[in-house]
């Protein structure tokens, strides 16, 4: 179990109280309104609240409980990602060493912190497995492009996501057993940044940014969720290592990041036909679609706070 300082109370509560009052505006417009928007809204709020109470519990467990939880998340978005895609029994093989050998041995290389492993694994010794396990299998039908799905997905799915809980690895000076607030902080302006995004657009949006990939992203929406975001990072910046305006550069760089995960995600979603990546949380789809803007995200925050900060 971790320490939780005043800060990290302060943090936990401040969240908590954010849900409590976004329940209760859902609740009376739902009282007011009866429309499919407001139904939805609703039901992303329930979702958010068990995301929310999930993710603090693993965090405050310690880093067992960070490197857990991601992990969990890693295996339902690979699964998610590979659902999508059709697969011929020659991969069948190399799949099975994605979820039970490669996740597996990717996130215990985070919780033992051994970086200059953990930063090339999956990029380059897994990325050169995967073909190399299709092709024993002799199936040669699209060869190239089934390998490239399952390394897109691991890519994806477990390497970027498993930045985030890799950032307690880090020695940052003066700021010793407080990098859980990191994997906080980025979280929060990430996942806020897809809610103001939202709510910004279904308010003012009018222009889509690419309509033929995803209408309801808008430029409105993109600049008021991004802005607005950017300046909520660096209202914390009390609980990071950064001064107010390096936490506004860092939350901008990630919130831009995270938009472009989710335009990427958008851009297969709309390739292979499909509304969502599952349907295992209510109002959000399935995990890639409430992550895929984290997979931008973390990898270059962890760089940028590694090389910048420690």
């Amino acid at each position: 179990m971790i320490n939780v300082d005043a800060e990290l109370r302060l943090l936990l509560s401040g969240l908590f109280i954010l849900l409590a009052v976004a329940s209760a505006i859902g609740f009376v417009l739902s009282r007011c309104y009866q429309n499919a928007t407001i139904a939805n809204l609703n039901a992303r709020i329930r979702a958010w609240w068990l995301m929310c109470t999930v993710s603090v519990v693993a965090m405050l467990i310690g880093p067992i409980g960070s490197v857990v939880l991601f992990a969990l998340m890693s295996f339902f978005a690979l699964r998610e990602c590979i659902t999508l895609m059709p697969t011929r029994r020659g991969d069948h093989e190399a799949l099975f060493w994605c979820f039970f050998i490669i996740l597996p041995v990717q996130y215990l290389l985070v919780g033992i912190q051994w970086y200059a492993v953990f930063v090339i694994f999956i990029p380059v010794y897994a990325f050169l497995f995967i073909p190399a396990r299709v092709a024993i299998a002799g199936d040669t039908h699209h060869f190239l492009e089934r390998s490239a799905k399952i390394q897109w997905s691991l890519m994806m799915a477990v390497y970027c996501v498993s930045h985030a809980p890799a950032l307690l690895m880090l020695s940052i000076p003066g700021y010793s057993g407080q990098n859980i607030k990191l994997v906080l902080f980025m979280m929060i302006v990430v996942q806020i940044s897809d809610v103001l995004q939202y709510v910004f657009g279904k308010l003012w949006g009018k222009r889509p940014i690419v309509p033929k990939l995803s209408p309801n992203k808008t430029v409105e929406g993109f600049v008021g969720g991004i802005l607005s975001a950017s300046l909520v990072g660096a209202g914390l910046w009390w609980i990071t290592p950064f001064n107010p305006w390096q936490a506004f550069v860092i939350s901008l760089l990630i919130t831009l990041l995270g938009f472009l995960g989710g335009l990427c995600m958008s851009a297969i979603k709309r390739d292979r036909g499909v509304k969502d990546f599952g349907a295992m949380l209510e109002g959000h789809g399935g995990m890639m679609d409430r992550i895929d803007s984290l997979c931008f995200a973390a990898p270059i925050f962890f760089h940028v706070v590694r090389y910048y900060f420690t």
